[in-house]
């Protein structure tokens, strides 16, 4: 073994085994405490009538969807005006690192199931985010242009990577455990789960909402580092919660194997080691990601087609003649809904640079930030979230309710109405800036539409996919969204082209909202028409 990685072998032994101490610590703490409460988890109700470790879920999920929409509200004018990226660039970068979001779940979901278990992921996963979101607040000095070209620090612009990298592997170990524990709270068919789920997905608006003003606020108008550093704190508070209600889980969030866990592989290293390693090669690979967004790609369109190959496979060898109908059409609704979320992502980024840049946020005198405007989105859901659940019952006593593609193609046909609007107030803008009532319309029209696809799609993976396939339905449901953060990408670059003889800039990208809002009009006639077909498939499935 060579002398010079000694002392780093030395060292990692001695970072791990503490590692290793502080878990065992943890776990002998918990478990005293359940031996101390004797009371079942379903027998827990000290929140509302449910158990209290719904309340640090809920509290735990806040904070890391405050952190998460803090940054997402600032970063594309981060890295067009601290760090220069051209509107392409800067996008590409943008639909990368989301993409890569909404892929790391997939794995972290994985190694929690059949390893680590809830607890220990989330806790990893929380510390991996605090990390990112901190190294975040590490600006530096901002790029300048000299003789034509952008000259960069290079060590604060691969901090600001291996930033985004740290996010991403985080929130891949923590986004898909934490809202599994709170199922793990309530005894099966317990009439609560439906009430508590709700009141955790609050949370997540919660977050959003007040990230979106605050670090929104501090970031563009005193510094990106406050926007940031407010983001990080934000999930820093998250983490200490976590760790503070854990004693609440009553050992739900515990791995089912922990003898796997203590396994030596090797190295003298167990698996739970080996699993923090690999968490951190991922780190790695995450962080040269970000920077190749046509790898990302790439890995994207390979998984995707195997993904699709497997679903042919497994459909027509292993599923009975209605289970591979059934399945069919729940793929051809995940398509569908690449298309909804392509077209709804560009609100971080194209359609948050066109409100920077060209529409009159003046509030009484008052110039809002661009950034705070992703507010808007949480906020309908707050006003409008409790009618849409409500009026879906109310069909269906009529006997008029939507069935689950005409709900899709409701929803793709807002998000294209959302865009032909903005385009239809930038016709009446006459040269000058767009007034502030269309961001709020189109926010209107898009926000109406997620409501109608995405509790609507989870629901239909659950119940059109085949048992003994549905984690993997799941997973595939996820990557799809990753497929349509890096088109957003793409279209969000289609914005940016450059302006024609006599066109403006503003023009070029109402144009391409234009084209996309009647493709996606189009689309959803063609699934509207299309659903009496694949409710056939369904077989009673509603």
């Amino acid at each position: 073994m060579p002398a010079s990685i000694m002392p780093f072998q030395a060292t990692l032994r001695a970072g791990l085994k503490l590692l290793s101490l502080l878990q065992r610590v943890q776990t002998k703490r918990i478990k005293s405490m359940e031996s101390q409460t004797a009371a079942p988890a379903h027998l827990d109700e000290h929140w509302f009538g449910h158990p209290k470790g719904l309340y640090f879920c809920f509290l735990t999920e806040m904070w890391e969807r405050f952190s998460y929409y803090g940054m997402r509200a600032l970063l594309v004018f981060y890295l067009t005006q601290h760090f220069l990226f051209g509107d392409s660039e800067a996008y590409l970068i943008f639909g990368a690192y989301a993409s890569l979001v909404y892929m790391a779940p997939v794995i972290g979901g994985a190694l929690a199931d059949k390893y680590l278990g809830m607890r220990k992921s989330v806790t990893f996963g929380a510390i991996l985010l605090v990390i990112g979101h901190f190294g975040m607040a590490l600006e530096g000095p901002a790029a300048e242009l000299l003789a034509g070209e952008v000259v960069r620090n290079g060590f604060f612009t691969q901090v600001f990577y291996l930033s985004l990298a740290f996010i991403v592997v985080g929130v891949g170990f923590l986004k898909p455990n934490i809202s599994t524990i709170v199922g793990e709270l309530y005894p099966q068919n317990d009439p609560r789960r439906d009430a508590g789920f709700t009141i955790f997905y609050m949370g997540i608006n919660i977050g959003a909402f007040t990230a979106s003003l605050l670090c929104g606020w501090l970031g563009q108008t005193y510094g990106w580092k406050y926007g940031f550093g407010l983001a990080g704190i934000g999930m820093l508070f998250g983490l200490l919660v976590f760790l503070q209600g854990q004693k609440h889980f009553n050992g739900a969030a515990e791995s089912s194997k922990p003898e796997l866990l203590k396994e030596k592989l090797s190295l003298g290293l167990c698996r739970e080691h080996l699993i923090y390693l690999s968490a951190i090669g991922m780190v790695l690979v995450a962080w040269q990601l970000v920077q190749h967004q046509a790898v990302v790609g790439g890995v994207l369109g390979l998984t995707a087609v195997a993904a699709i190959a497997f679903i042919l496979f497994y459909a027509f060898k292993k599923c009975t003649p209605e289970e591979r109908d059934r399945l069919g059409v729940a793929s051809i609704l995940i398509i569908f809904s690449v298309v909804f979320w392509a077209l709804f992502e560009q609100a971080a980024s194209s359609l948050n640079i066109f409100a920077d840049r060209a529409v009159d946020r003046s509030i009484f005198g008052w110039e809002v930030p661009a950034a705070m405007l992703q507010s808007i989105n949480p906020a309908i859901i707050f006003l409008f979230a409790p009618f849409v659940s409500m009026l879906w019952p109310k069909l269906a006593a009529r006997g008029i309710e939507p069935n689950t593609p005409q709900k899709f193609a409701i929803a793709i046909l807002l998000v294209g109405l959302g865009f032909l609007s903005l385009v239809l107030g930038g016709s009446m803008s006459e040269g000058g800036r767009i007034a502030l009532f269309w961001i709020f319309l189109i926010y209107w029209f898009h926000t109406m539409g997620e409501l109608c696809l995405s509790p609507v799609g989870l629901s239909m993976i659950t119940k059109l996919s085949v048992r003994r396939i549905v984690s993997l339905m799941m997973g595939v449901w996820f990557l799809a969204s990753s497929g349509a953060h890096y088109i957003a990408g793409l279209i969000a670059v289609a914005t940016s082209s450059e302006p024609e003889a006599g066109q403006t800039a503003v023009e070029v990208t109402l144009e391409v909202y234009a084209k996309v809002g009647w493709l996606a009009v189009a689309i959803a006639l063609i699934l509207f028409f299309a659903s009496p077909l694949l409710k056939k498939g369904m077989h009673g499935v509603s």
